[in-house]
């Protein structure tokens, strides 16, 4: 039995009290940095990692190993990139006999593929070629080099830069780091008279916490973000999940929209939100709910998700995510929109069962009147046909539904189109299975 297995955790609502800990004593050491600690503990609980960026002094190395220290268990790696530096910096010294016969084999012993952590500092110090080596590291944890491919223990990543060089494999690289921070320095006396303070206790190097978390507390707490422990679960209702993507698109259609107006040629867009962040998201939401001792995600987590999305520390950014995120969310709430959306997104529930087991279309449809919310199918039918339907109206029982179904707002109109077309390729679906059966 793995240590992940053996981990005991208690409830959600205790181990938000212990990250709560762990955060608070980091925000005492690195003052005024709430929202990036909180933004890195989300990295940390989805297994991504993070980018800082600052001018040089503002902290950066002393905020990364602090993180790293809340944890017992796990290996650090660190280094300071440079120029010079080749893969084997990252990777472990070449085997020479294999060398010489023609064979790339690093030996990874205490490299940061046998590590858990990494924090590297001014990673685009590094040239392209060390870089480009990195990038199958840091997404699939694996050492790719020649004819090595051996897996990587790698967690997390923290890399701290005093600028940004753009190139097509730092683009790349980019993309590897889920979150990115600015680090922006506070010139606030009072901010600085409580720096001074801690530096006066500590001399600029990270404190030892009064407790740490196990490592393979972080690797459960990663399992149940991610939906595959058994222990717990934290859960995403389906109207929140579309919630959620119609957010993500308005954010998406307005930072291209101000790419567009910023650009004097008038040129198109340019700013693309992959599948891949999209999904990843979800993990998030539920590291955001983890973290304020929820077992379900809210709709205020949805807020949260610049964390990946924007980069934290830049107002522009966090306020443009922020307006997509109201804009959606007061359209659907004064016009009772979250109220059909559930309702269309739970008969397209309806729908799938109908779709996977066809002969349930030559049944009653009361079969689906268990559930709370496909109840209110249920009563629009006696409403509509005053009683249980034969099972040759079912047809038109469900195509009637849709038509009757007035959206109160654009969103809702949106997902009702998508569910006429779900609708009509199941009955053709259904239809073809039946005759099939006969």
């Amino acid at each position: 039995m793995s240590d992940v297995q053996r981990d005991t955790i208690g409830s959600i609502e205790e181990v938000a009290a212990q990250l709560k800990e762990a955060a608070a004593f980091i925000g005492k050491r690195v003052i005024n940095r709430e929202e990036v600690i909180e933004q890195a503990f989300c990295a940390l609980l989805t297994a991504e990692h993070l980018l800082l960026q600052s001018r040089t002094g503002a902290g950066k190395s002393l905020l990364a190993e602090q993180i790293f220290n809340t944890f017992e268990g796990a290996r650090l790696f660190r280094v300071q990139a440079s120029k010079e530096q080749q893969p084997d910096t990252f990777f472990g010294g070449l085997d020479l006999d294999q060398l010489k016969s023609g064979r790339i084999i690093h030996n990874t012993q205490g490299s940061l593929v046998e590590s858990e952590f990494g924090f590297i500092d001014e990673i685009f110090d590094a040239n392209d070629f060390t870089l480009r080596a990195l990038l199958s590291l840091l997404n699939e944890r694996r050492l790719m080099r020649g004819v090595q491919n051996v897996p990587s223990t790698l967690h997390s990543v923290i890399a701290a830069t005093n600028y940004l060089r753009i190139s097509e494999v730092t683009e790349a690289l980019l993309d590897r780091f889920m979150y990115k921070a600015v680090i922006l320095p506070d010139k606030d006396p009072f901010i600085q008279y409580k720096i001074s303070q801690r530096y006066l206790v500590h001399g600029g190097r990270p404190a030892d916490p009064p407790k740490r978390i196990p490592f393979a507390r972080l690797k459960h707490l990663h399992q149940i973000v991610r939906g595959e422990a058994t222990d717990h679960e934290i859960s995403i209702s389906n109207e929140l999940l579309y919630f959620t993507n119609i957010t993500i698109r308005q954010f998406e259609f307005l930072r291209n929209r101000q790419i567009v107006d910023k650009r004097s040629d008038g040129a198109g867009s340019d700013f693309y939100i992959s599948p891949r962040t999209q999904a990843k998201s979800l993990d998030l939401l539920r590291a955001l709910a983890m973290l304020k001792g929820r077992t379900m995600v809210a709709h205020e987590d949805v807020s949260r998700l610049y964390f990946i999305f924007a980069t934290v520390g830049l107002p522009e950014e966090v306020a443009l995510f922020r307006k997509a995120y109201t804009t959606v969310l007061n359209s659907l709430t004064a016009s009772r929109g979250f109220d059909q959306v559930t309702v269309l997104l739970d008969f397209t529930d309806i729908l799938e069962q109908i779709r996977q087991q066809p002969r349930l279309m030559l049944q009653p449809l009361s079969q689906f009147a268990g559930d709370q919310v496909r109840r209110s199918f249920m009563e629009w039918i006696k409403e509509k046909f005053g009683a249980e339907q034969p099972k040759d109206h079912n047809r038109l029982v469900l195509e009637q539904f849709l038509a009757d179904f007035i959206p109160v707002c654009d969103e809702v109109r949106e997902l009702k189109h998508s569910v006429e077309t779900t609708l009509q390729q199941t009955l053709i679906a259904v239809e073809r299975e039946l005759q099939r059966e006969t």
